[in-house]
This record gives structure tokens, C-alpha cells and sequence, in this order.
């Protein structure tokens, strides 16, 4: 039998990457996939723009797994993705969406002003309504994604430069979004007003790159420039490789407070990533010595130290805060690896036999049982979603014989669902909403000796270089920026 591997924690729908004016473009958008591999791992793809005398084709290739499974033919770059303009995507999907190849992004059209194409990350809140408008007028849809709304709407506009047509379309959309636009011409970047997800502007040898996070730019050698402000739409072309200057232009005029999903700092982006201006390794640890400060754990009697860990991978930036500020507060205190994790087991694993057997969490973690037999352990995590992973964890260390097992998180309990790009399950399912946030009753279905998260005012505290409402902690308070349809969800168009 095949069982998929699932983390129980939120996920992310997707990272782009767009780069215009380097020779073999395909490679640099093929490693920074690589480099956002965690922001998606259900499919990717990268279309290519070539240049033919007068003309622009744009070359594709996308499929179902991993980037290094989908781009595992040398021939892809030598024969198909050629070109000086590229885009890329890796892809979460939604329930019931990843079955067709046709959902899985860039997005390719051909209209009246010549190729377009787009990758999308975040979620458009409006889409249902915009979709049923545009098919009572009759447009037809190929996927069951939101972000092929933008291609119609940016395809039925009137207006004739295509950076008015896109600005037009994107002033019709409303939620979270970070895009790769790559037309015959031009290679286009945006961020909504609210700025929920990340996106960043580098360049390499003089091409510009537009990509989710810095760590795309990094295994380029490719150097960081800014980020793309929210409400931003950045414009590259011909012009802006002779010159230097980025053109940037405005969504719209209304200026709004920037609401940053701070899950991109709790768990979703790489530690070693800049993201809305800020270096992730710097706001994690920040995390962990705020937990530590008003969420501490004691030696029992007369144990000489408390052990850490943390679940890797990441929530190990997190443990390394926690466990510098207990010292800090003269707490005697260890920093350890107690969970070993393995990186091979891809997205399924194959199950010969015994079906009944819950195998779980042992796929993917063992523990180092000299490290926490007969030892007050606490395990930093960054979130509990609906429970059953770390449920799991907490036997699995409790097989290693610990005198204690103490469970301290880095956020606060997930209460309510995400619209703007994080792929939560529905609330009832939510370990938080079930106990009705009583912690206690948490901690006891979990199996855990005690259990503390953070308040969202001690989450807030630990995001320096930030006023604290430039936030949307709407997973945890569920507080929305905007106006939201609950009703629907991205594969509602599969059934």
C-alpha cells in the first residue's frame, strides 16, 4: 500500500521565481526552484521565452513531484526551455486539484497582445464571484485554479499597454498574491495591497530576478536588490537592462496597513531567507527567547539540566532561542539533537503489508535515546494544526524513556482557517477550535506532561523591525484584513 507523507502543519500553496535577460534562463529559474522546494512540492514547472526574428514563443514544460523529478531530462534544457526569459512555480495543491496536469502552474495563454504567462502564490478571495461573472460572459475555463481569473481579466481588457491591462486586473482581485507575469516583452512582478506574502527583486550579470524568498537568489550567486513593496508592480524589459532603473508602479492609490502572514517568519520560509526586509534565522530565534521568557521549564528535583530539542527541521532555529534564553534566566539547560530526521522518504511511502499498522511518525523521525532517557525533555514546535502528528511525536520520544515530556510553541493555537494562501484544514478539524483552546485538554489528548504556546501579544513582541499591527494573525484571533468567501475553495470547480 502507498500512504502519502503529510506534515501536520500549514501549508503553503506555492513559490515563483522569474528572472529576464540572462542567456539559458530556464537554469537560474531551475535552481531557484530548487532553493523554494519547501514552498511546494506537489508539482512545478517553467515556461521559457524564446526569441525567433520577430516573434517570442514561449517553450513549457510541467509536471506532478519534486523539481529534480519533473527537470530530470538534461534534454528539457538543451532542446525545449530555451530563451533569455524564464518563469518557474512549485506547487501545493488543494484536495481533489493536483489530479489534473492542467492545474499545475505557469499558467500559458495566447491572446490579442501575444503570449502571456503567470505564477501565482497566495489566494484570491473573490474568486468564485469574479469566475462566475467571467463564465455567465462567456469565458472558458481550463483549471479549477484561481489564478486563471487573472488571465482572463488581464486577456479581456480593453486597454492596450499590458501593464495598464494587468494593473486593471489586479484592481479587480481581492486576498493575497505574489506573481510572475512573463509577456513577449516584458517580465512583470507584483504583490497585493496588504503584502500577506513575500517577494523579492535580485539581479545576476545584469538580468533582474523577481522570486518568493532571497534563498532562490542566493543559490544563484544572484544579488538581493529590495523587496517588492506591497501594492507594488514592478515592470522589466529591454529598457530596464540598459539602464539600471526598476520601473515600478502602484495597484492603486488607496494606501492600506500592510498585513505580512507572519506564518512566513513562524514556519513556512527558509531561516536562512530575507523576507519583508527582515532575515527569517533573526525573527525565529527572537520567537524562541520569547517563548522561553514567559513559557520556561525547571529541572525536576535534583536533575542538573532540562534538555531541548527541536522538531527539525523547523523548528530548530526556534529550540536554539528558547534553550540561549533559559541560560539567560540561569535555567540549567542543554541544547540537543533528540530527533533524527529522515530526508529521503519522498512525498509517499510504500507500505507492504500490515495496513493496520499506524507506522506514522516513524517514517520520518527517530530518536536519540541516550539524549532523552531518564531526562526532563522539552520539545520546541512551531504550531499544532489538528494534533495527530505531534501526538505521535510525543509517543515516539516517550519510547526513549524521558522522566518528562514538556511541549512549548512557537505561535499561538490555530483557531480559525486561512484564506490568503495557507492551505488549513476545515476549523472542526482544528486541535485548538476542538478543545475550545483549552490548553490543559490539549496537552492531555496529546500525551504531554505539560504544554504552553504563546499568546499572539508574545508573537507580536518577537517581530523587531516591525510595528506589530503590520501583521495578520487572523489564523490565530480570526481578525480577516478583508472581506472573505468562506464557501469557496480552489478545487470546487474539480467536482
Amino acid at each position: 500500500m502507498k500512504i502519502n507523507i503529510i506534515d501536520d502543519k500549514p501549508v503553503c500553496n506555492c513559490g515563483v521565481f522569474g528572472i529576464y535577460g540572462y542567456e539559458d534562463a530556464a537554469l537560474p529559474v531551475y535552481y531557484g526552484l530548487h532553493a523554494l522546494q519547501h514552498r511546494g512540492q506537489e508539482a512545478a514547472g517553467i515556461i521559457s521565452a524564446e526569441s525567433t526574428g520577430n516573434s517570442t514563443r514561449f517553450n513549457i514544460h510541467k509536471g506532478f513531484g519534486l523539481v529534480s523529478e519533473v527537470f530530470s531530462d538534461n534534454k528539457i534544457f538543451n532542446n525545449v526551455l530555451i530563451g533569455k526569459a524564464g518563469i518557474g512555480h512549485n506547487r501545493y495543491s488543494t484536495t481533489g486539484s493536483s489530479e489534473s496536469v492542467k492545474n499545475v502552474q505557469p499558467f500559458l495563454v495566447n491572446y490579442r497582445m501575444g503570449n502571456l504567462a503567470i505564477a501565482h502564490n497566495g489566494n484570491l478571495t473573490n474568486a468564485k464571484f469574479l469566475r462566475d461573472k467571467l463564465v455567465d460572459d462567456g469565458a472558458l475555463f481550463q483549471t479549477s485554479s484561481d489564478t486563471e481569473v487573472l488571465l482572463h481579466l488581464i486577456a479581456r481588457c480593453k486597454l492596450e499597454g499590458q501593464k495598464d491591462q494587468i494593473r486593471d486586473a489586479l484592481n479587480q482581485v481581492e486576498g493575497s498574491y505574489s506573481l510572475t507575469i512573463l509577456t513577449d516583452k516584458l517580465l512583470v512582478g507584483a504583490r497585493d495591497p496588504f503584502g500577506f506574502r513575500p517577494l523579492c527583486i535580485g539581479k545576476l550579470n545584469g538580468a533582474y530576478i523577481i522570486t518568493s524568498e532571497s534563498s532562490a537568489l542566493d543559490i544563484n550567486s544572484a544579488e538581493y536588490i529590495r523587496d517588492v513593496e506591497p501594492g507594488e508592480i514592478v515592470v522589466i524589459d529591454d529598457e530596464v537592462l540598459n539602464t539600471g532603473i526598476i520601473k515600478s508602479y502602484r495597484v492603486n492609490e488607496k494606501p492600506v496597513q500592510p498585513k505580512h502572514c507572519i506564518f512566513e517568519f513562524i514556519y513556512f520560509s527558509r531561516p536562512d531567507s530575507k523576507i519583508f526586509n527582515s532575515n527569517v534565522d533573526k525573527i525565529r530565534r527572537k520567537l524562541g527567547k520569547e517563548l522561553a521568557k514567559n513559557h520556561p521549564v525547571y529541572p525536576a528535583g535534583d536533575e542538573e539540566k532540562v534538555i531541548v530539542i527541536g522538531v527539525p527541521d523547523s523548528s530548530n532555529t526556534a529550540a536554539i532561542g528558547y534553550q540561549n534564553q533559559l541560560e539567560k534566566m540561569d535555567i540549567p539547560s542543554k541544547l540537543e539533537i533528540g530527533l533524527i530526521r529522515s530526508h529521503y522518504i519522498g512525498r509517499t511511502f510504500i507500505q507492504p503489508g500490515q495496513q493496520e499498522r499506524e507506522i506514522g511518525v516513524k517514517i520520518k523521525f527517530n530518536t536519540v535515546k541516550g539524549v532523552l532517557e531518564n531526562r526532563t525533555v522539552v520539545i520546541v514546535d512551531d504550531s499544532i494544526v489538528r494534533g495527530t502528528t505531534s501526538k505521535q511525536l510525543v509517543n515516539l520520544i516517550r519510547e526513549a524513556g524521558p522522566k518528562s515530556i514538556h511541549l512549548r510553541i512557537s505561535s499561538p493555537p490555530i483557531k480559525y482557517p486561512c484564506f490568503y494562501g495557507m492551505d488549513f484544514p476545515s476549523q472542526n478539524e482544528l486541535i485548538a477550535y476542538k478543545y475550545e483552546n483549552e490548553i490543559k485538554k490539549i496537552g492531555e489528548s496529546l500525551g504531554v506532561d505539560s504544554l504552553e504556546y504563546m499568546t499572539i501579544e508574545e508573537m507580536l513582541s518577537a517581530m523587531v523591525d516591525h510595528p506589530s499591527d503590520h501583521f495578520c494573525t487572523s489564523c490565530f484571533s480570526g481578525n480577516y484584513p478583508t472581506n472573505v468567501d468562506t464557501t469557496f475553495r480552489k478545487d470546487e470547480y474539480d467536482k
